[in-house]
């Protein structure tokens, strides 16, 4: 797995960023490599919940002032200058992440690119262009960027310390599957799962979970889990993950003409807990298919995707809209 060193650039304005939105893209972030230089724009008062986490992550703040008809275009052009003299003045940083659906910044992207730069860009779907998806090494939608968005969520209520102390293992073990994933990689030293582990969070130690090193911690949470897998390999742990586990637990399920609808409900939920007011139809499809591997739009009785939302907005789950590209988007209620 390759330690990438990232440049991380924030429109703030195009993002809409919540807490948890922002701790998710970082998220992404870390597992693929350092952090070097984070800048946010566009930055006021409307996103004073963010100064925790910008604070701890060493970003710094490019405020936005209001002025004149072309105020957004302020912001962006800085984003712009601050890139470009990052890749020219700071030869450690080979890898940028452009949190923006703007096509204004596909100029930059193609720059950084000519300059050997790898580029991730990262946008809520709904304003995503499709100009600057295809100009970026890799594009992600940040409503499928969370990995905990995939996790399960703890149940209220008063809870044992040994219930408290098993719900943080398993999250541990979610948490590592997830990376292990996003490496895209059969095997992983244990070593670097437990750098990624350090860079999302500082304070981790293996002594937390009563184990004296991290071999043992990787072994009890594989015993008691059974979704990864240790091997020996010289002086070497490697670590990947079960057949159960690449499988996952929704090849268990599958959706009927009885059961879908509580499934889009709650996945639609889902997005309007973290933050997002619209979706492209995509993220919903693409998520539920991951979800249940086996659906199919006739499997519950419809033609089209686009009937499936169609029912759900007659049902009063969701309401369709057009962008002003006249591309189709979910609203959520």
């Amino acid at each position: 797995m390759s330690n990438a060193k990232f440049a991380v650039f924030v429109d703030l304005e195009n993002c809409g960023a919540k807490v948890e939105t922002l701790n998710n893209i970082l998220e992404k972030v870390k597992i693929r490599g350092d952090i070097l230089l984070g800048k946010v724009y566009g930055y006021t008062d409307r996103f004073d919940s963010l100064k925790e986490v910008l604070l701890s992550n060493t970003f710094t703040v490019v405020p936005s002032l209001r002025y004149g008809a072309a105020q957004k275009n302020n912001a962006d052009i800085q984003l712009v200058l601050d890139a470009l003299a990052t890749a020219y003045t700071n030869p450690l940083i080979d890898s940028f992440c452009i949190v923006s659906g703007d096509s204004d910044y596909v100029p930059l992207v193609g720059k950084l690119k000519s300059m050997g730069k790898f580029v991730l860009g990262i946008s809520r779907s709904e304003v995503a262009s499709t100009i600057f998806i295809n100009a970026c090494n890799e594009f992600q939608f940040m409503e499928s960027v969370s990995m905990t968005a995939r996790r399960e969520k703890p149940h209220k209520g008063r809870k044992s310390a040994a219930e408290d102390d098993s719900a943080d293992e398993e999250a541990l073990c979610k948490l590592i599957e997830s990376i292990i994933t996003e490496a895209d990689e059969e095997e992983m030293y244990a070593s670097e799962i437990k750098g990624v582990l350090l860079r999302l969070n500082p304070q981790f130690n293996e002594k937390t979970y009563g184990c004296a090193t991290f071999g043992k911690l990787l072994t009890k949470l594989a015993q008691r889990y059974g979704t990864i897998r240790m091997r020996n390999d010289s002086y070497n742990v490697m670590v990947s993950l079960t057949a159960e586990s690449a499988a996952g637990e929704s090849a268990q399920k599958a959706l009927t003409r009885d059961s879908w609808q509580e499934a889009f409900v709650s996945q639609l939920q889902r997005y309007k807990d973290d933050g997002f007011e619209r979706i492209n139809p995509s993220i919903l499809k693409a998520d539920i298919v991951s979800l249940y591997p086996d659906f199919t739009e006739k499997s519950i009785g419809f033609k089209r995707f686009s009937d499936i939302l169609k029912q759900l907005e007659k049902d009063g789950k969701l309401k369709l809209e057009l962008d002003a590209q006249r591309n189709l988007l979910i609203a959520m209620l």
